[in-house]
């Protein structure tokens, strides 16, 4: 029994690394490596290593090729415009459900304080303090839409359009607008505007798609 746990641990702990590692770009995109150079990464046996690999393979962000290894995904311009669509819609749908549902003070203070995260790490040039608070903002908002398959899905993509998010993020100017979208919408959720709601943060994830494809291309940032 005690084994048995060791090992879900230990899997659990090698797909949350290898996850770590692939959205921060510590193993590039388009690389292969071997199960046992992971392993020897990981200071862990091969075989939860297989397995954290085979979960992360169902969220898009690797490969696993038996007798060649795992290759990590590449990230392309065409890959990301499709992704992008996908919570797009989710999320305006979230934020449509939150203004519909009478939110709480208590909920949209979460929000705010995202909103006002992002502002603080903008005032100091400080772009991973203000790629944390908008991953914040976007789960609350995901969460304030009350529902777990939605939830799940966005999860799924999510991880994939961090990682496009990550590599350009250095590469963009800062994002000041970004901002001030996610205050119109806070402000329409407050305000039990669903219509403007939906249709703003839309607006705002087709422009955020737009810049990061358009930064990929720019860059030469293509499959491999």
């Amino acid at each position: 029994m005690k084994r048995a746990a060791k090992a879900k641990s230990n899997t659990l702990k090698a797909q949350e690394t290898l996850r770590e590692m692939i959205l921060s770009g510590d193993l590039l995109p388009g690389s292969t490596y071997l199960e046992s150079e992971l392993a020897t990464l990981l200071r862990m046996s091969r075989t939860p290593v297989r397995e954290a690999a085979l979960r992360l393979e169902a969220n898009g962000l690797l490969e696993v090729q038996p007798r060649r290894g795992v290759r990590i995904s590449p990230i392309s311009p065409e890959d990301m415009e499709e992704i992008y669509e996908i919570p797009t819609e989710l999320e305006g749908l979230c934020a449509e459900k939150a203004a519909n549902s009478d939110c709480s003070d208590a909920e949209l203070a979460k929000l705010q304080g995202a909103i006002r995260s992002m502002d603080e790490a903008l005032a100091a040039e400080d772009r991973d303090g203000w790629a944390a608070a908008n991953e914040l903002l976007h789960s609350t908002l995901i969460r304030l839409g009350k529902n777990e398959r939605v939830e799940a899905i966005c999860a799924m993509y999510n991880d994939q359009v961090r990682r496009a998010r990550a590599v350009t993020l250095w590469l963009r100017p800062l994002p000041t607008e970004s901002n001030d979208a996610h205050r119109q919408v806070c402000e329409a959720i407050r305000g039990g505007d669903a219509a403007a709601a939906g249709q703003l943060h839309r607006a705002h994830r087709r422009q955020a798609r737009k810049l990061l494809t358009e930064l990929l291309t720019r860059h030469g940032l293509r499959s491999v």
